[in-house]
């Protein structure tokens, strides 16, 4: 009897078929040729049958060559830091695709000449904070404030409160990226409680500026009290205020979440905030305030560094522009509209055989945005067994489990992907 390992498929021959072929030329032959060699291998192992290899490379050949996957956020965490934050719109993945070849980024195609960087959309957001006098990109909130410190501060102190000195996830601290740059903290106040009179009797000829950090991924309550941006404006040294979440005026659902326009109109000669959180666009650093400030920013040799590319630039400028952002459809979401869309689904899955449920959820805003905020919405209940085939299927979807259910919250779940959300339960079933 002859050895089945003979009927393995040559590489050659899996690498001609034609579904095989057309992937060697999108995502490169070197990656779909280790693919062949491993489904192969398979074959080899006795795993699967000499003749299932075609299919088994078919099966495994990925989206895009990049190793990153999509992933259905049905976790109710509308900015999920692990997730990549905030999911762009349609306009702005589509100004990422026409930035990817050649752009007039810094080009000016009537005169011929250098024309400067990113002016389109640096006009947008300008236009979407007119109180601000100019405004700045960098790569992120940190870099933002990076920048203030290494302009306004170097040798100096930056007076800010005990209570603001925060964590921003992942062990980085705001007062060590601070010190990083040569500038001297002046802590004043205590953890809970900070008033004008701390922020006065601190200052002096070393002060750079004053800090105002919004501590924006927790809060404290019960004994407390702050002092805000307008009671920092008269003490005669810049007052910087980093507003973090990149909301950039008032939102009816976030009363307490400070916002750009807000800041400005309080006195504040700088702010700075986030792209990738409550706007809804791209990771970058937004900066905005006086003129003179701004420029200097523009012009310290760091700002080279922490300067934003063309598929930022891009994205930024559709996202200002552009419909409404996917974050902000989640945050504006109806309820009732939503418990309906669970009621359908759950439903539709039931009549399949599968163990699911309408259940009422809480969705919160995440990333760093509105601790403490919930937001009333509705989920799918299922075994909390599927969780991790979701997380495997294609694409992933990422839930949450609670009282020993996986809950798919449909907050953050865009209505275009319910039949997508309903196919991947209904294989886990």
């Amino acid at each position: 009897m002859g050895d089945p390992r003979r009927a393995i498929p040559r590489t050659d021959a899996v690498l001609a078929e034609p579904r095989i072929a057309k992937a060697a030329e999108t995502l490169g032959r070197d990656l779909v040729k280790s693919l062949v060699a491993a489904a192969q291998q398979r074959a080899r192992a006795g795993e699967i049958e000499p003749g299932e290899v075609v299919a088994e490379v078919v099966a495994r050949l990925p989206a895009t060559v990049s190793s990153l996957r999509p992933v259905l956020n049905a976790t109710g965490v509308l900015v999920h830091t692990n997730l990549g934050r905030a999911p762009l719109s349609a306009a702005a993945l589509d100004a990422i695709v026409a930035a990817g070849g050649a752009t007039d980024v810094e080009f000016s195609l009537e005169t011929g000449e250098r024309a400067k960087r990113g002016r389109g959309t640096l006009a947008a957001l300008a236009e979407a904070v007119p109180r601000a006098a100019a405004v700045h990109v960098v790569n992120n909130n940190a870099a933002a404030l990076l920048l203030c410190a290494l302009t306004l501060a170097p040798g100096k102190e930056i007076v800010v409160s005990r209570g603001e000195l925060v964590e921003i996830g992942d062990g980085f601290r705001i007062p060590d990226l601070l010190a990083s740059t040569g500038a001297r903290l002046r802590e004043v106040g205590t953890t809970n409680r900070t008033s004008a009179r701390d922020y006065a009797a601190a200052i002096g000829p070393d002060t750079g500026f004053v800090l105002k950090i919004h501590p924006s991924n927790y809060r404290v309550t019960g004994f407390t009290s702050e002092a805000g941006v307008a009671e920092l404006t008269g003490l005669g040294v810049p007052v910087v205020a980093d507003v973090g979440s990149g909301l950039l005026a008032p939102h009816p659902l976030l009363p307490d979440e400070p916002d750009v326009t807000t800041a400005l109109a309080d006195g504040a000669s700088l702010v700075t905030a986030s792209g990738d959180k409550l706007l809804g666009g791209p990771q970058a650093g937004l900066l905005f305030g006086d003129a003179e400030l701004v420029q200097r920013l523009r012009r310290h040799p760091a700002a080279r560094a922490l300067r934003v590319d063309k598929l930022t630039l891009a994205a930024l400028e559709a996202t200002l522009r552009g419909p409404e952002t996917p974050v902000r459809a989640a945050l504006s979401a109806e309820v009732g509209d939503l418990q309906k869309r669970a009621e359908t689904l759950a439903a539709s899955l039931r009549s399949a055989g599968a163990d699911a449920k309408a259940v009422d959820s809480t969705a919160v805003v995440g990333g760093g945005g509105a601790p403490g905020v919930e937001l009333p919405s509705a989920a799918i209940a299922v075994p909390a067994r599927y969780a991790e085939a979701l997380r495997s299927g294609e694409p992933a979807v990422v839930g949450r489990i609670v009282r020993d259910r996986c809950l798919l919250d449909l907050r953050t779940v865009p209505p275009a992907d319910d039949a997508t959300l309903r196919e991947a339960v209904r294989r886990c079933g």
